[in-house]
């Protein structure tokens, strides 16, 4: 028996004026956490809304729990949506919010009261009964809106960026209140966000969509350390690339020339002598040093410290190496090196450890 809950089968759509969604296949799992990721327009809340019901799909084919769902309106799909605007009713209080999908069904009146108490208290606001919308706060108001999603029984629950009209800190409270809440439903999460640090921080897997093409499937770490192409890693992160000519290769190593230096590069994708690629090394990954703490530099580059961004327990560094190329680090303090300082104009060298960086194709 298969464990997918949802089956996305060639899925386009098109709108008069241009197509947003191309030939979407994405098997969604049960009781998974799984965040679609990518920048306003890419077509993630499109695909949202023909999960929804709220738009048909102009060629391909949904599947929820083993049905074809087309042409099944949003209300008889099992499937609740909460939005970026909560769309709450302001003239009823808490409860009668909460209530209300269960009273339109015909729910015994001790059987709403139960379960309206229920999951008030699983989101933490069963004392907030009887207030209005206008007397919660941002985040509050986002905790009524999923308790009136989930009383339902759902069997998936699909989030349009429900976060990101809250301010930084109560946004990070609710990303952890938000997947202890779905380990304790235990359903489908679909979530929608452009926040690539949201989506890894929440997510089983991750789905990484540019220009209404799905580019990576993966879990958090997957996308981020093993990107599948550069538009992935360009998104997912910041990311210093160097254009790479492999000038030997064998099935294991690579020999590459980068920014006029000679490395010894893992061969992973089978790459080709001749070929251009690209290699990707992540800030954090970077490694830099003052000309008295290194003695061999044949693979380190010298650069000079552009700007220095002082974030508590790191310090983020802009670097322009001789020929012109701009490179982000961040440097970590630790036990070891209590004092990390550096200073604007100052002379470094930079490297990292081989094994590090992800090799790319070049793209044209």
């Amino acid at each position: 028996m298969s464990n997918n809950l949802i089956e996305i089968r060639g899925v386009s759509k098109h709108f008069p004026d241009h197509p947003v969604l191309h030939n979407i296949n994405l098997e969604i799992r049960n009781g998974e956490f799984l965040t679609l990721l990518g920048p306003s327009g890419c077509g993630k809340t499109t695909l949202l809304r023909l999960i929804s019901g709220f738009e048909e799909p102009s060629s391909g084919a949904i599947y929820l729990d083993g049905k074809d769902i087309a042409g099944i309106p949003p209300h008889q799909r099992h499937v609740n949506t909460v939005f970026q605007s909560y769309a709450l009713f302001p003239h009823m209080d808490v409860f009668d919010n909460v209530a209300f999908g269960l009273r339109c069904k015909g729910i015994a009146k001790d059987e709403v009261e139960q379960r309206v108490h229920e999951v008030l208290r699983m989101v933490k606001l069963d004392t907030f009964l009887r207030r209005k919308p206008h007397q919660l706060s941002g985040g509050q108001q986002q905790r009524v809106a999923i308790a009136r999603a989930v009383i339902n029984k759902p069997l998936v629950l699909l989030l349009d960026e429900p976060l990101s009209s809250l301010d930084y800190r109560l946004r990070k409270t609710m990303q952890i209140e938000l997947k202890q809440l779905q380990k304790q439903l235990g359903i489908t999460f679909i979530f929608v966000t452009h926040d690539q640090e949201e989506a890894l921080s929440m997510s089983d897997r991750v789905v990484v969509m540019h220009d209404g093409e799905i580019q990576q499937i993966g879990t958090p770490r997957q996308v981020y350390e093993e990107p599948d192409n550069l538009q992935v890693a360009k998104f997912i992160g910041e990311v210093n690339i160097f254009e790479t000519k492999v000038l030997a290769a064998d099935d294991k190593q690579l020999q590459v020339e980068i920014e006029g230096k000679l490395f010894t590069l893992k061969n992973r994708r089978k790459y080709k002598a001749e070929q251009t690629l690209y290699t990707l090394v992540r800030p954090e990954d970077l490694q830099v040093w003052s000309p008295s703490e290194v003695n061999d530099t044949e693979t380190m580059f010298s650069a000079v410290v552009e700007e220095v961004i002082y974030k508590g327990c790191t310090v983020d560094l802009m670097l322009r190496l001789m020929s012109g190329k701009r490179l982000a680090a961040t440097q970590f303090f630790n036990e070891d090196d209590e004092k990390l300082d550096f200073l604007l104009g100052e002379a470094v060298w930079v490297h990292w450890i081989p094994g590090w960086e992800v090799i790319l194709p070049h793209e044209a």
